[in-house]
């Protein structure tokens, strides 16, 4: 046996006696809906019983704790939630103890134009973002992502300026009932209406061939 075969041989039982990669643990839909909803389900109780003040250190409390759970389970974070909780806490934590609901209100605008910036604006250098914030829930080419944000970094400017309309015309309690029934359905009648494109550009992972996202 030569040495080239012997190291071959080698080579074969060390990749056999390696342990097959883990994948990554996710947290279940139902879970993962209540983490991420359950939250501004709280916010809007808590201001219909206490006013916006206490809803918003409620709203705060409970972002950080659906992290919590989400961290406990997956040991990693997805991007979106992380930046939201920021902005909440910096937005949130002005509105609490200053006691000027106007900080909340505008955390919305803030927060969509940075999503919709910052997706326009990697696209602009070559980079890709939406693999990262759907943390690989979808498998789609190139030019499907690359669709898919331009219409979502629109969509993100679109609510940007809703908002910016909203509070500035309603009371404190419409545009939370606007912020819970109004901002959440929106965005989830806008991701249905893209589901026929990102089937027309989905791809099976195996057979992703597509270039480095970012």
């Amino acid at each position: 046996m030569t040495q080239d075969s012997v190291l071959n041989e080698e080579n074969k039982k060390t990749n056999a006696a390696k342990p097959a990669p883990q994948r990554p643990k996710r947290v279940n839909t139902g879970l993962k809906l209540v983490l991420e909803f359950g939250p501004l389900a709280l916010f809007f109780v808590a201001n219909h019983q206490y006013g916006i003040y206490a809803a918003t250190g409620v709203l705060m409390v409970g972002v950080l704790a659906a992290l919590g759970v989400a961290w406990s389970i997956t040991r990693r974070l997805a991007v979106m939630p992380v930046v939201t909780a920021v902005l909440l806490l910096i937005f949130g934590g002005l509105t609490f103890f200053l006691q000027d609901e106007t900080f909340i209100k505008m955390k919305v605008t803030i927060l969509y134009g940075m999503f919709g910036s910052a997706l326009l604006g990697a696209l602009w250098f070559d980079r890709l973002l939406l693999p990262i914030v759907f943390d690989s829930a979808f498998h789609l080419d190139d030019a499907g992502w690359r669709k898919l944000t331009w219409r979502w970094s629109f969509f993100f400017f679109f609510l940007a300026v809703l908002n910016e309309v909203v509070r500035r015309v309603v009371t404190t309690d419409v545009w939370v009932n606007f912020k819970v029934f109004g901002i959440l359905p929106l965005t989830l009648l806008f991701a249905m209406t893209q589901l026929p494109m990102m089937m027309r550009h989905e791809i099976k992972p195996e057979e992703d061939t597509s270039e480095t996202h970012f």
